[in-house]
């Protein structure tokens, strides 16, 4: 373990660095990637002090005990051997994680898109709730999210919703949402009380940088349109909601959340790198999962994720058999437990899939 981590303290060393020098710093793109790499190689490094420390006292433990000439220190010295010893291979195990190669898409900010589905106008609503139980998590991570286009349903809630998510490995926590989220619940609109199934569908993009994407200008078709949602007369009779069509592709991207129409166009050309880079890492996703036979990140849009079933509330995602009685809490924002098991399955198929060289 202590051989591979000086490894990398080596690669940490060299990109410390590198990031310091003109050349990198005038290359964007290179000057991005390397600052990255800094930040997850310095949260290793941390763990290879502590792991060195607690190795440390292992062994001054170990001298202690075997001169033996002083019962006391004897004593403490078995106890802090206990204590090394016991916090060793959770260390190991963490730092095993860690060292598990990241996608390089991880650390990007997304675009999250939440559809109704199946269902009708209870559809809507609870894409709607979808988005309030993602708000609320973002919040608790101190997250910025920006709305960039909305269509709301007739009895509440969204038809669709597109947001923009900045922090820190946004992409890499999001991109379990993915897929399609079925409720079973009694519809608002329900008169005679029966359970009704409905879905929305979750997209994650990862939020691609200029460079990440080139856009050909003449191949995307731009029309400017009033805007449609709330926000007083001024934003309905002025034409600054902004449509881009990508004509190769079909691919359409839209803004209406800015009063100016600058602000929109600039947020429609964000949304449209994301959506094809997007494109290129659904392929990449879905090679991956067939070679890994993983479900937890295939890139599949259509596959069934996850019930919130109201009268047990219970939610279960289906892709690692977890079922939680905690429905309230979880529809509240409180989805970082089952993130977690999601990146634990991840991270333990790449280890299983990669060896584990430590």
């Amino acid at each position: 373990m202590l051989e591979r981590l000086n490894f990398i303290k080596q690669r940490f060393d060299e990109v410390s660095d590198l990031i310091i020098q003109p050349d990198i710093i005038s290359d964007q793109k290179r000057y991005v990637e390397l600052n990255k790499e800094y930040k997850d190689l310095r949260a290793i490094m941390d763990e290879r002090e502590n792991y060195i420390k607690q190795s440390q006292r292992i062994e001054e433990a170990k001298e202690i005990i075997a001169d033996g000439s002083d019962p006391e220190m004897t004593e403490m010295a078995k106890m802090q051997l206990e204590e090394a010893e016991s916090i060793i291979p959770g260390l190991e195990e963490k730092i095993r994680f860690m060292l598990v190669p990241k996608d390089p898409e991880d650390s990007k900010n997304a675009v999250m898109e939440i559809r109704a589905g199946t269902g009708g106008d209870e559809a809507s609503i609870f894409a709607g709730d979808i988005y309030r139980m993602y708000m609320k998590y973002c919040e608790s991570k101190g997250w910025k999210t920006s709305t960039i286009d909305y269509s709301e349903g007739t009895s509440g809630g969204f038809k669709e919703i597109q947001v923009e998510v900045t922090g820190e490995d946004v992409y890499g926590t999001l991109r379990f949402e993915a897929g399609v989220h079925r409720v079973q619940r009694v519809p608002q609109t329900e008169t005679q009380g029966r359970v009704h199934t409905s879905a929305a569908t979750v997209m994650v993009f990862p939020e691609a940088e200029e460079f990440d994407v080139e856009i050909n200008p003449k191949e995307v078709r731009i029309d400017f349109f009033c805007s449609s949602g709330p926000g007083g007369q001024s934003v309905n009779t002025t034409y600054s909601a902004v449509r881009l069509t990508h004509i190769p592709t079909g691919l359409v991207a839209q803004c209406q959340d800015q009063k100016s129409q600058h602000k929109n166009k600039e947020k429609a050309f964000k949304v449209l790198r994301s959506r094809l880079y997007d494109m290129e890492l659904a392929k990449k996703q879905e090679a991956d999962a067939a070679k890994r036979g993983s479900m937890v990140t295939s890139g599949d849009r259509s596959a069934k994720i996850r019930t919130y079933n109201y009268p047990q509330g219970r939610v279960t995602d289906h892709r690692i058999n977890l079922t939680l009685y905690d429905l309230s809490n979880i529809i509240d924002g409180d989805i970082q437990r089952i993130i977690d098991e999601l990146q634990l399955v991840s991270n333990t198929e790449k280890l299983a899939e990669g060896g584990d060289a430590i």
